[in-house]
């Protein structure tokens, strides 16, 4: 059986607009508050942060470009997490920015970004397998699959 999908409609094209700006703001935002921490770091382990916090960012932006294909449920799956990863992100540096939780001042910035790296990693598969469910013909009790 083939499943067709239908064209997304106002709500999804607005949903992944909102997403991929928010995904901007959120690595713009991010790099920020990591740089600002960072005034005093060397150049180098500087340069290596910006690529670490980025990490999350980048991975959500190419998910985006490889789910041009996907099936409508896990796009918009990818678009919450988008929004949800970036808004996360932003708060937890913001609070981090208003005052050092730990002693050592990079500890947010080593944690953030392969948690986020988790989530998304769960929430897509999660949509997969759940849209994979959905999409298999329900078969009775008794006869082959």
């Amino acid at each position: 059986m083939k499943v067709v999908w239908r064209r997304p409609g106002i709500g999804a094209t607005s949903l992944k607009r909102g997403a991929l700006a928010a995904t901007l703001l959120g690595a713009i935002g991010s790099l920020v508050f990591m740089l600002r921490a960072g005034e005093h770091t060397p150049r180098f382990l500087l340069l290596i942060f910006v690529v670490w916090v980025l990490a999350p960012f980048v991975a959500l932006v190419v998910a985006h470009v490889l789910s041009k294909r996907w099936a409508p449920p896990i796009r918009t799956t990818l678009y919450a997490v988008m929004l949800c990863i970036s808004l996360a992100s932003l708060a937890v540096y913001a609070d981090d920015a208003r005052g050092h939780r730990r002693p050592q001042a990079a500890f947010v910035f080593v944690l953030v970004p392969p948690v986020s790296c988790l989530a998304i990693a769960i929430a897509l598969a999660a949509a997969v397998l759940t849209s994979r469910t959905r999409s298999r013909p329900a078969t009775r009790h008794g006869s082959p699959p």
